[in-house]
């Protein structure tokens, strides 16, 4: 016993190890109830069904900041919050792109969430080894956050200036990469990602990968691309591994689960990209003015990022209030 609660209090990126394993079976305990109880068959989701399922993992995201602030302290507890609204609105042009995907792929709305799940696991196990790497670069060479800041300055502009760019699925070398060296089906095999069938040509029994297996890569590559953006970000508020980390599993979790309402809707976010590539260049600048003016007080962070994301929000709903989906989902 005495051993066990030592190897608990055993420190890791800063804080004890029985913190880290809270948190995981936390994010575990949710996953298993989501896959195993709500969603034990493929079965197409509702909007309301979406929303309460948000909902939920909002909660438990706002109630875990709340333990950040009561048991680590404001400041933390603010950069918990700060991290999890930019994690949360980056986040926003996943839902835009995904939904590309699967409408490229043909992917009926009961195989939807499958994917979304599963997509889930390799985002906890890329992020961890993103922010791990981080957290190591940062506590050893500083000046590291310097190169984050002047990325997130140049990332800012370069989404202000494509803003309205509407990515080419079929063109994309990962997905031109797996065809070419992948035996792919051509068409679905139910919620397989993986089957075993006779090759047209050789009449040899293969593995072949599905469409739905393509889309699932596409999907952890699509987030990978937007961690770059997001994790600087969060870098730059904090250099807590534990805070970026756990703000950005949060809202990435309900964000997949908030999915199936947002694509039906995306359309009415249509200028929540300019307000987001103000908050990117905020922060990056935020980063060369601690030489000149010293830390920003996290209070200022915090509102600063939630005034230019809900006023991109609003301008987007008031500008869109006329607006019909260009396209419906599959």
């Amino acid at each position: 016993m005495e051993y066990l609660v030592t190897l608990l209090d055993t420190d890791f990126l800063g804080k004890a190890a029985g913190i880290w394993l809270a948190f995981f079976g936390i994010v575990t305990a949710l996953l298993a109830f989501d896959l195993g109880v709500l969603h034990k068959d493929d079965q197409e989701i509702g909007v309301k069904a979406s929303l309460l399922l948000s909902v939920g993992y909002i909660s438990f995201a706002l109630m875990f900041g709340a333990w950040v602030w009561w048991y680590l302290g404001a400041q933390s507890g603010m950069a918990y919050f700060t991290g999890f609204m930019i994690e949360k609105s980056l986040s926003m042009g996943n839902v835009f792109v995904i939904a590309l995907i699967f409408g490229f792929f043909a992917i009926p709305r009961q195989y939807q969430h499958r994917v979304l799940f599963w997509g889930i696991l390799g985002v906890i196990i890329l992020r961890a080894i993103m922010i791990g790497l981080g957290a190591t670069l940062v506590s050893q060479f500083g000046w590291v956050l310097y190169l984050f800041g002047a990325f997130l300055v140049f990332t800012g502009i370069k989404m202000w200036i494509i803003a309205d760019h509407v990515p080419d699925i079929g063109n994309n070398p990962v997905l031109k990469f797996l065809r070419k060296r992948i035996r792919v089906t051509t068409g679905l095999r139910g919620n397989a990602f993986w089957v075993r069938e006779p090759d047209p040509v050789t009449g040899k029994v293969e593995r072949w990968a599905t469409p739905l297996f393509l889309a699932l890569v596409l999907i952890e590559f699509v987030d990978l691309v937007f961690a770059v953006d997001s994790v600087p970000a969060i870098f730059a508020i904090t250099t807590d591994p534990f805070i970026v980390y756990t703000s950005n599993i949060f809202a990435i979790l309900g964000l997949r689960a908030l999915y199936f309402a947002l694509a039906a809707m995306i359309h009415r976010f249509k200028y929540l990209k300019y307000a987001l590539a103000l908050v990117l260049v905020f922060i990056g600048t935020k980063i060369f003015l601690v030489g000149f003016i010293g830390k920003f007080p996290p209070v200022i962070s915090l509102t600063v990022t939630f005034g230019l994301i809900a006023g991109g929000v609003l301008f987007s709903l008031w500008k869109t209030r006329s607006q019909q989906p260009a396209s419906q989902m599959p």
